[in-house]
């Protein structure tokens, strides 16, 4: 039988500025968010990177199981690779369990694709290095359908070219920030249809919904397309069998 709670990765990705939240209130959020994944199975916690040290210690404590996530680049993907690899560095240094990084989609949009394959490669090398996972975010509402397939193809065809077949399986590609700005009303999390495209040009490599997965069926359904993976800001939502009104 199916456990939702397997592919869930529960997340919280505000800065105190953003929610209007205090620091310390923020950490509380994320210690919440650690205990509520502690107690409910939940697979991982997705946890901005300056928040790892301290929810880490927080689970170790509770010799707790859950994983911890974190982003990097986030949420444009605009940094550059010596940036995105010294804030790698110290999320594992933090003992981060997966980096979710932003791939620089505006770049690969601009026709860079050897800056985009550099960035996947090292920083990817250095996610196996340590035996963690890596995802790649990329932001699937900034993309046409088409584009959808050929940068999924290509970080597909870039990971089975220069990685071990055994690591594959520890290369995400995943679809979506939450935090890109959609206009007329347009979803910026992951669709249904977005997820296809993914699953059908992402070869060897796991997929990860992220955002707009707010009920107990979509879960299911996302599950049943292929996904490997659930970014959800409503994972108690979702396990409960209730609709959620969060926006990722």
């Amino acid at each position: 039988m199916m456990n939702i709670a397997d592919y869930l990765d529960s997340t919280y990705l505000k800065t105190p500025q953003q929610s209007g939240l205090s620091e310390e209130q923020t950490v509380q959020k994320d210690r919440e968010l650690a205990t509520e994944a502690n107690d409910n199975g939940i697979f991982a916690v997705m946890i901005r990177p300056e928040y790892v040290s301290e929810i880490k210690k927080f689970l170790t404590d509770k010799n707790s199981d859950v994983k911890i996530g974190t982003v990097i680049g986030f949420h444009e993907g605009t940094d550059s690779v010596e940036e995105k690899l010294a804030e790698a560095r110290k999320a594992i240094d933090d003992g981060a369990d997966e980096l979710d990084f932003v791939i620089n989609y505006s770049e690969y949009l601009n026709g860079n694709i050897d800056l985009v394959k550099t960035e996947f490669l090292e920083c990817t090398k250095l996610c196996l290095q340590h035996q963690k996972i890596a995802k790649w975010i990329i932001e699937i509402a900034a993309l046409s359908d088409d584009q959808i397939a050929d940068l999924t193809g290509k970080i597909s065809n870039w990971a089975e070219e220069n990685f071990d077949e055994n690591n594959l399986s520890a290369i995400f590609v995943k679809s979506s920030t939450g935090f890109y700005e959609t206009k007329d009303g347009k979803p910026n999390g992951a669709t249904f249809e977005g997820i296809r495209i993914m699953l059908e040009s992402a070869g060897k490599l796991p997929v990860k919904a992220a955002g707009g997965v707010r009920n107990h069926s979509d879960a299911v359904k996302m599950i049943n397309l292929g996904v490997k993976r659930i970014g959800t800001s409503s994972a108690l939502a979702l396990l409960e069998n209730q609709s959620s009104g969060e926006g990722y």
